[in-house]
Parts: structure tokens; sequence; C-alpha cells
């Protein structure tokens, strides 16, 4: 039997390499990783699968709905060209292209509740409103937007999870109040960062969009589905529904909406690609939520708590243990699953107010985004950058805004205690 901090790192080694040397499903070296980390910590093979199967059970419960909800209205949008028609929509108010694409990245991983499945979405669009090394720049500006507001912002895969363990005596809106604003803020100082090397306005016709037109005109239709989830919140506080409820009932009415507005051949391929994208993302995040019950049994909170403790104050923990999975294994959600059920109930999580629990979780997701993080490679792909202008224009933007999310979390304790 080996210790659970050594058996941890063993097996965040073994992951690491698997993923990044054979590229295979982090679905199964996540559950690979829990039936190695279970067998080096000596729990029964009975048990051992019983905690797996729970696990995987547990985050399904959560996230499926919401992410199959997400994937449908994105490919509904794809389908029917209606990207295109937000884009020109947000285009009639902000004509820089640096913006443009920050705030379209920021605001479409909201409601299709995946920053990658946003990114994609918008690329072909996003490519079109510059040339050449502006382009790349501005792609980079809506993946980094995409991935503000869905570290960030409630209700995301990334925020779901540790709302659920850290923050259920808390208001989604207390909540909101400090993530939205912190959020807004950051993307303003990125895109004030990256805006010299995109300053021209955008050419009309420029990535295939329609022309800009007055907020009267706007493509309406394109928007209902995000106009429903708003919608539906009200009525479900009317109905009482508790908050990982509503998110289920708003997320779904969403999806509703855009199946139903969606002509019949978008609505059949729509279904199709919505459900098959979901069902990659859904499964991952499963296996994630199988690691994190075994690490659970094992006895690991308090080992990893008593470990950081030993060189860090314990306020920092949160930052730190989430800062290392994120490091290892690369996928945000997957950190934030793991990191909310080791820190739920243990003696940092009463030391520090939940609010500022989460945002030092949220941080530690932000740091440290290289090789091991799948939307790097996203995102490498389509700039053609580099290793070291992605460290420049992505890696270290990124470590940056959760160095900044840490400093505001440290700053609303000191208000709070």
């Amino acid at each position: 039997m080996i210790e659970p901090l050594p058996a941890f790192a063993l097996t965040l080694l073994v992951i690491s390499f698997i993923g990044f040397r054979f590229r295979i499903s982090p679905f199964f070296t996540l559950v690979g990783g829990a039936l190695f980390y279970g067998f080096l910590t000596a729990i029964p093979p009975d048990r051992l699968i019983a905690v797996i199967t729970a696990g995987l059970g547990k985050v399904f419960g959560l996230f499926a709905i919401v992410i199959l909800s997400g994937a449908v209205i994105a490919k509904m949008l794809e389908e029917q060209g209606q990207v295109a028609d937000i884009v020109a929509d947000i285009r009639g108010y902000i004509r820089t292209p640096a913006t443009l694409s920050g705030i379209s990245g920021y605001l479409l991983a909201l409601p299709v509740a995946c920053s990658i499945t946003a990114f994609i979405i918008l690329e072909p669009i996003v490519r079109n409103l510059g040339r050449d090394e502006s382009s790349r720049t501005l792609l980079t500006l809506a993946a980094i937007g995409s991935l503000i507001s869905f570290g960030l912002i409630y209700p995301t895969p990334v925020t779901i999870p540790l709302f659920e363990a850290l923050l259920s005596g808390e208001s989604p809106l207390a909540y909101d109040a400090v993530a939205v604003t912190l959020s807004l803020l950051l993307l303003a100082g990125v895109l004030a960062v990256f805006r010299r090397a995109v300053a021209c306005p955008v050419p009309e016709g420029a990535g295939n969009l329609p022309p800009a037109e007055p907020a009267p005109r706007a493509h309406l239709r394109a928007w209902a589905p995000f106009a429903a989830i708003l919608l539906a919140i009200p009525a479900g506080v009317a109905l009482g529904l508790s908050t990982g409820s509503l998110i289920q009932v708003i997320m779904l009415t969403g999806a509703i909406t855009a199946t139903a507005l969606a002509s019949p051949s978008a609505r059949m391929s729509g279904l199709h690609r919505g459900a098959k994208h979901a069902g990659l993302i859904i499964f991952d995040i499963c296996g994630a939520g199988a690691l994190a019950a075994v690490i659970l049994e094992s006895g690991f909170a308090g080992a990893a708590l008593g470990g950081i403790a030993a060189f860090a104050p314990l306020f920092a923990a949160p930052f730190l243990l989430a800062a290392i999975l994120q490091t290892a294994q690369g996928s945000r959600v997957v950190t934030a699953v793991i990191t909310a059920e080791i820190l739920a109930g243990t003696t940092a999580a009463a030391a520090v107010h939940p609010i500022a629990m989460v945002l030092m979780v949220v941080a530690g997701t932000f740091v440290f985004s290289y090789v091991t993080d799948p939307f790097f490679w996203i995102v490498k792909h389509a700039t053609g950058n580099g290793l070291p202008a992605m460290i420049r224009g992505y890696t270290l933007p990124l470590a940056g805004c959760g160095i900044l999310i840490f400093c505001a979390a440290l700053v609303l304790q000191i208000l709070m205690s």
C-alpha cells in the first residue's frame, strides 16, 4: 500500500503521460487512473468498482441535461448559420475586431456550456475578421474570452460542481454579482493588452457576416434560445425549484426552444450532432467523477491539505490544489470536479468564505494551461502559432488572469472575515 499523496502524484504522472503520448479519450485515462490509484492505496476491488460507479453516476446526473442542452443549442445555431447572425448583431454595437472577437467568445460559451464548442463554432467567422497575423490574435482573443466566462460565471460545467460542493448555502446571484464583474474586468484588461495588434475596424462583409443592422432589426430567431433560458429563470423560481433543479430546467428550455424553431433538416442534424458532441464531453467529465470518488475514498483530502499546509498558508490550498490538477491533466472541468470533492467539508473550506473559496479554485484552473490542456492544441491548430507564440499569447495571459482572480479572492476573504 502507498500513502495517498505519493499515490496521487504517481497517478497524475501516469494519466498525463498516457493522455499526451497516446491521445486516447480522457474517459479511459481517468477511469484507468481511478483503478490504478485504488490499487495503489489498497482499496478492496469490490469497493473500488462500487465507488467508481457511484462517482460516474453522480457526475452524470449533475451534468447530462446541461451539457446535452448546450450542445444541441450550439449545433442548431451552427446548422442554420445563426452564429454569424449573432456576431453580426453584436457588430452593430462593436466595430473593433478585437473587442468583437473577445465578446463573441465570452457570450457564446455560456449558453452552449462549453468554451471549446464556442470557439470551434466561432473560428471560421472570427478568422475572416482580420488578415494573417491579426486573425491569429483575434482567434486567441475569442478563445480567452470564452474561457473567462466559462471558468468564472455560474452556471457552467466548471462552476456547477464548485457551487454544489462549496456554495450550497449561498445565493447564485451573490456569487455571480462578483463573478460577472470580475470576468468583465478581466476581459477588458485582456482586450486592452491585445487591441493594438488588431486596431482597425471590422470591414463590411468580413467573415461572411450579414451587414450590421440596427438593434430593432436584430436576428431575434437566433437569440431565442438564450431569451428562453433567461425567461425560464423567474418561472423556475416561482415554482420553488432548487438551484440545481433550476439549472437543469432552464437549459432544457433553451434546447427545446432551439429545436422548435429550427427547420426540419436542421433539427434532425442538430439533434444528432449535438447528442454525439455532448456524449464525448459528458463521458470525459464522468471519468473525472470516478477518479474524484476514489481519491476521496482513500482519505486523500486530509493528507493533501496537510501536505500543502507544510509549505503554504491554508487559505492558499484551494488555489494550489486546483493549479496542480490543472497543470497535470489539462481539463478545467475535471479540475473543478475533483477539487470540489476533495475540499468539501475540510478545514480549508471552513476557514475560507465560500465565494472566495470558489474563486480560488477557479483561479487555479487558469494556471497552468500548456501541453496537457486540450484547448491549447485546438487554438494552436486554428492559429498556426508555434509553441513560443502560444505560451506568450495563450498560456501567460490565462495564468495572469488566474493570478488576478486569486488576488481578488484574497481581497474578498479579507473583507468578509
